[in-house]
């Protein structure tokens, strides 16, 4: 079992799901809500993107203001930690590696 699979599976994510989260636009195994919320990562992660009207009203439509401003601050905080690792050199700790 490999380590993603590892720390879903403690987490009570199935396997297949964690396998297919490359391809979670396209997949029948993510609801909607969670389609969202994982374009709203994708979107805060990627800096030449923004995070448009249509993909916010998505968003509200699953989730309340609470619940976006916490996913908000995790998405930012693991973005500001992982680029402070890059910078110090801080290998990762293999939780994304087959």
């Amino acid at each position: 079992m490999d380590a993603n699979a590892a720390v879903g599976s403690r987490l009570g994510v199935p396997t297949e799901k964690i396998d297919a989260l490359d391809q979670y636009a396209k997949s029948p195994l993510f609801t909607e809500a969670e389609k969202a919320a994982l374009d709203y990562a994708d979107a805060i992660t990627d800096t030449s993107r923004d995070v448009d009207d249509e993909l916010f009203a998505r968003l509200q439509q699953h989730y309340d203001d609470d619940t976006i401003a916490e996913l908000t601050m995790i998405i930012a905080w693991e973005n500001a930690s992982s680029r402070f690792n890059r910078a110090f050199r801080i290998p990762s700790q293999g939780f994304w590696e087959r």
